[in-house]
């Protein structure tokens, strides 16, 4: 690991990088939209709504769920407005809550590809 041989603050940048930081809830927030997106579990429902909305059944067939489990992670990931839902008489339809998700699934995958 590569650290300062003196010590040498810049005060100034210092100061100017504390006060671009966003809350601390801000903060906690984002990192908690990470690490439901860290579950490869919930990382897989994500992807099979990247293109389109489903059902509860086909993403647990997609997924290769049982339903009960695909329902606790969209409860996480709705909490989160990660997805979002839709009823269709008893159907309810999950699909991404908006582009900011797909985006940073993209970004994703364009790091990983960098």
């Amino acid at each position: 690991m590569e650290i300062c041989s003196e010590n040498c603050i810049n005060a100034a940048k210092v100061k100017k990088t504390i006060k671009s930081f966003p809350e601390q809830d801000t903060i906690v927030g984002i990192a908690e939209i990470f690490k439901a997106l860290s579950d490869p579990s919930r990382l897989k429902i994500v992807f099979t709504l990247l293109s389109r909305e489903h059902c509860v059944c086909d993403i647990a067939v997609i997924c290769r769920q049982s339903e009960s489990a695909i329902s606790h992670q969209l409860r996480i990931l709705r909490v989160l407005k990660i997805v979002k839902n839709r009823r269709e008489g008893k159907v309810v339809y999950y699909s991404l809550d908006d582009d900011h998700v797909r985006s940073l699934i993209q970004m994703s995958f364009d790091h990983l590809s960098h």
